[in-house]
Parts: structure tokens; C-alpha cells; sequence
């Protein structure tokens, strides 16, 4: 995709220890409620600044009728089945694979990290929520992120998952293998078309200069998957945040 056109961010780094690439292991404890809850982060700690200070940060509420159209390369997706580890970071359920594959943006290849889930999503499209999204993260050999958001909508079961949600870690640190391999390519809708922004993490240290591909075609989950989730995460969600002049663009 072409650069997006952005305001001037504060230059904080990506100083994120991998894999666990979205959540901070140290630090102060952080919830999305309450006196640590997402509208107190930046105040928690001189680290997690950005969180009130930044000027691009996710997630973000998309208006379709001022999408901005782009001339952009297709997104190549490399993935393929991988064994996975499955743990309770404390704030989500977040699977790690092993050599799960990458995604080319704009000729730059970005591999697999991890990915994990919110409810309802972060993302808005139009003001609405859908009833959870997964977020892909990938990263450079340079160290950029890359996040791909896939939205889920109630419905059939998603028998990728299945094997995730079928048996969920219950304590925050617990961890997992999973059974069988996962192909983080089978969580992504055959339709690759997207909405595109430059933005942030969407937790503590909320570091900004992040790719985001939003994906328009929802996936469905089960009932009994969100609720199996939901038994550990009723809400985890971060509010939307100002775009402050970003434009978003379609990908395809």
C-alpha cells in the first residue's frame, strides 16, 4: 500500500519484548475497567505515555462513507499449518505457532508472531462492534508490526478455533500445546479486501507506528466459543481512539 498520510507522532519505538508482542510482561498492573482501566493507562507509568499522548492510536471507529481509495499491491499471505502454544496472558487468550507462516505488504515481509482475542472487537465499522475480533500480529526483520484484525460475527462454529476454544487456559499464566497444527490462514476470510491505517498497540505501551489491515468479510464463531471466552474475558476491549487527520484506505 502507498504511505499513508499521518500527523507527527511523539517517536515512541516499539520496544516490545517478543513473542508476546501486544501485552507489556513487566510493569504496572493494567485492566479495562476501573482505576487501571484504559482511560487512566498513560497515567500508570512514564512507559505507557503514549496511551494518552499519541496521536495514532488504535483501535479506531472506520466510517465507510470517507474511506479513501488506494492503489496498492495485493496482500500476500504465506501461512501454513504450525504447532502453537495457547496461554492466558492475564488480558486475552493468545496463541503462539511456531513458524506460522508471513504476509507481504508493499514487497516487505512480515512473519507471524502471534495472535489473540478481544470482545467485543476493538474495531468499529460505522459505530457498531462486531462480537469479538483476532488480531495477527506479524513483525519485520526491521521490527515493524503488522496487525491483521478479522472480525467475527455470531453463527457456525469455526472449526479452526475449535481446537483453541475447546479447552481454554483459566488462570492468567497458564500455557498450552495445542492439539494438532493451526493455519492462522484458514482464520482469514477467502475475500482479502480491507480497510488500512497506520495506528498503534492497542494495550499498554499503546507504541504507535503499527500497519493495520482490518478485513470488511466477517468470519463467524459459535455461541459456545465466545461464551467459553467470555467465561475468562467479558470485556476486553480498549474504546476507540481519535483518528487526528489519518486517512483510511481500502487493500485488497
Amino acid at each position: 500500500m502507498k504511505k499513508i498520510p499521518v500527523v507527527a507522532a511523539f517517536g515512541v519505538s516499539l520496544l516490545i519484548a517478543l513473542p508476546c508482542v501486544s501485552y507489556a510482561d513487566e510493569g504496572a498492573h493494567w485492566t479495562y475497567e476501573g482505576h487501571a482501566g484504559a482511560k487512566h493507562w498513560g497515567d500508570l507509568e512514564k512507559e505507557y505515555a503514549t496511551c494518552k499522548l499519541g496521536r495514532l492510536q488504535s483501535p479506531i471507529d472506520i466510517e465507510t462513507s470517507k474511506i479513501k481509495a488506494a492503489d496498492s499491491e495485493p496482500i500476500k499471505l504465506a501461512y501454513n499449518g504450525a504447532s502453537a502454544q495457547v496461554s492466558n496472558t492475564g488480558h486475552s487468550i493468545q496463541v503462539d505457532p511456531e513458524d506460522g507462516g508471513s504476509i507481504t505488504v508493499d514487497g516487505v515481509e512480515y512473519k507471524l508472531v502471534q495472535f489473540h482475542f478481544h470482545t467485543p472487537s476493538e474495531e468499529k465499522i460505522n459505530g457498531k462492534p462486531h462480537a469479538m475480533v483476532a488480531h495477527l500480529v506479524h513483525r519485520s526483520a526491521d521490527g515493524k508490526l503488522a496487525v491483521i484484525a478479522v472480525l467475527f460475527d455470531l453463527g457456525k462454529e469455526n472449526r479452526t478455533l475449535q481446537p483453541v476454544f475447546a479447552n481454554l487456559p483459566a488462570k492468567a499464566g497458564d500455557k498450552r500445546p495445542l492439539d494438532g497444527k493451526i493455519n492462522a490462514g484458514e482464520i482469514i476470510p477467502e475475500n482479502h479486501a480491507s480497510y488500512m491505517f497506520e495506528g498503534s498497540l492497542t494495550t499498554p505501551p499503546c507504541s504507535e507506528e503499527v500497519h493495520w489491515i482490518v478485513m470488511k468479510t466477517p468470519m463467524t464463531i459459535s455461541s459456545r466459543q465466545l461464551d467459553a471466552f467470555k467465561k475468562l474475558y467479558p470485556m476486553n476491549a480498549r474504546p476507540t481512539q481519535a483518528l487526528n487527520g489519518r486517512t483510511v484506505q481500502t487493500g485488497r
